[in-house]
Formats: C-alpha cells, structure tokens, sequence
C-alpha cells in the first residue's frame, strides 16, 4: 500500500523548490528520453498543499527524471517523493506543467538526488 509505505519528501528539499531555472539549460537535454511507461507512487501536496500519496505513471524517462501523469493539480516547483516498482524511493522537483487533458495533469520532474538517481529506472539509458 502506498499509503502506508511511503514518507512525504524531506522539509530540507523545501528550500530548492525556490531555485531559478536556467531555461538555456533546459534546452539542452542532458540525456536522451525513452519513451516507455512506468506505473509509479507519489506523495507530495497538491496546489491546495493537502497532502497525497497516490499511484501515477511516469512516461518519456530519462536519466534526471520524467514526465508524469496523475489525476491531480500540482504546482510547478513543488518537490515530491517518487517510488519505483521495486521499492525504491527519490525526491524529484515539478519543473513543468505539460499537458491538463480531461482530468489528467501531465508534468515534467527532475530529480533532485542524482547520484541516486542513476539506476532509478531500472534501464540503460544511451549516450545523449
């Protein structure tokens, strides 16, 4: 259960939701995107702050994070906690929103720990 298993991201990552992003290096991918899809756990807060922790699923994955597609409203530059299928858990940041389609809000995160990020999808990325 989700629920149960998963902790809210630490208050300290709170801090870097403020950190400007450089749109020059946003350009610039850092490495190449896979288009597979992945079921995923989130917790986080909502736009309101209320508190979740819900399934989604995470699309065009890439080695510093994903897009992700849930049925909830999130604020851009919020961080959350990600779970993988196996268990493993990493804070990531809402870097934006990408598509609202019939209730379904697709945005794109970036991890914030990359070291422990590395094999978080399990999957060999290409060289970029």
């Amino acid at each position: 259960n989700l629920r149960t298993t998963m902790q809210l991201p630490n208050p300290q990552l709170a801090r870097l939701e403020s950190r400007s992003i450089d749109r020059n290096v946003l350009a610039k991918r850092r490495s190449s995107r896979i288009a597979l899809k992945m079921p995923i756990g989130l917790a986080g807060e909502d736009y309101l702050k209320s508190p979740f922790t819900i399934p989604a699923r995470a699309t065009n994955l890439n080695r510093h994070g994903a897009t992700i597609q849930l049925t909830r409203k999130l604020s851009v530059g919020s961080i959350l906690l990600v779970r993988n299928n196996r268990g493993t858990q990493i804070s990531a940041r809402i870097v934006a929103q990408v598509s609202a389609i019939d209730g379904l809000h697709c945005y794109g995160i970036e991890f914030l720990e990359q070291a422990a990020a590395d094999n978080f999808w399990g999957i060999v990325f290409p060289k970029a």
